[in-house]
This record gives structure tokens, sequence and C-alpha cells, in this order.
């Protein structure tokens, strides 16, 4: 059997996290992905019609990526809390310092959909995390202060230091015992 060989789309998408690493999302161009990818300007066009929806489905992809670690972290960890496995997969994930967050206003201005898939994302995990939290109090504090953590990072706007941090993760994971 045959390895199975990316198509154009996942092509491009891996050449788009890729410059996008380099780069910055903000300084993301499509000649420079379709280069990296080894697509035409208009074999990306057709796959992402917009530098907007290229975005979003760099951001789509993320969060299919986060949403396997969880389920991994959740199925490793039998008969731990999910709230708790949220909690220390999300500020592992805050660790990594994040790109300049400019590129998102670009991509809402350009198109009013972007925040869709995140917000659809987010409202799904509440809700999972809600039916699987004993309590609604410790998973509201819990979730918020993740959130609020996560926008820090993003908008590198991050006011507390790296003791400060832990220690409101280890908080966070008190609260969601």
């Amino acid at each position: 059997m045959r390895a199975q060989r990316p198509n154009s789309r996942e092509k491009i998408l891996a050449a788009a996290a890729d410059v996008a690493r380099e780069s910055g999302p903000g300084s993301l161009s499509l000649d420079a992905v379709a280069n990296r990818a080894g697509v035409s300007k208009g074999g990306l066009l057709y796959n992402f019609p917009t530098k907007a929806k290229l975005m979003q489905g760099l951001v789509e992809g993320y969060l299919r990526d986060f949403e396997q670690a969880l389920e991994s972290a959740n199925s490793n960890d039998k008969g731990k809390n999910p709230l708790a496995v949220y909690i220390r997969l999300s500020a592992e994930d805050c660790e990594e310092k994040q790109p300049s967050a400019s590129w998102i206003f670009s991509a809402i201005a350009e198109d009013p959909d972007f925040m869709m898939p995140i917000k659809t994302f987010k409202r799904q995990l509440f809700e999972r995390l809600k039916g699987e939290a004993p309590d609604l109090k410790s998973l509201l504090v819990c979730y918020l202060a993740i959130e609020g953590l996560r926008s820090m990072n993003l908008f590198d706007s991050d006011v507390l230091s790296k003791d400060e941090r832990d220690l409101l993760v280890s908080s966070l994971l008190d609260i969601a015992k």
C-alpha cells in the first residue's frame, strides 16, 4: 500500500504555516506560500481565494491540532479531570511565544466571518467541559483565566512573570479538582 501524498490544500497550509513561523503571519505573502508549496498562485487561489481564507485555514488547522491533543491527553489520562487536562495543555500552549496578532485584525477586516470557526470551537469546547465539570463556577473561573492567558500571549500583552503564571496555573488546577 502506498503512503498517501498530501493534497494541494494540505501542502499549501503546511507551507503557509512555515512561512508564517519564519516571517510572522502579518508578513505572509501568497506568492511566498505558493512558491514554498510548489503550486501556482492560481492553484493557491483556487483553494484559498483570499489571504484571509488562507489564514482562516491555518487557524482551523491549529484548532484541529489542539482538539486532537486534548483528546489524546484525555484518553491517556483516563480518570483524570478533563478541566485539569485542558488547563495543563492550554498553559503549555501559552508558554510558546506568539507572533504579533496584527494579522488577525486585517483578516477580520477582509472577512468578518474569520472568527466564526474560533467562536464555534470555543463554544463547543466550553459546552463539553461544562458537561464534564462537576461545578460550573469553578469551570467559569478556570476557563476564563486560561482564555485570558491566551489573549495576553496572542496580543503580546502578558504582564505576568513566569512565577506568577505558574502560580496561576497551579491555582487553577487546585480549583479544577
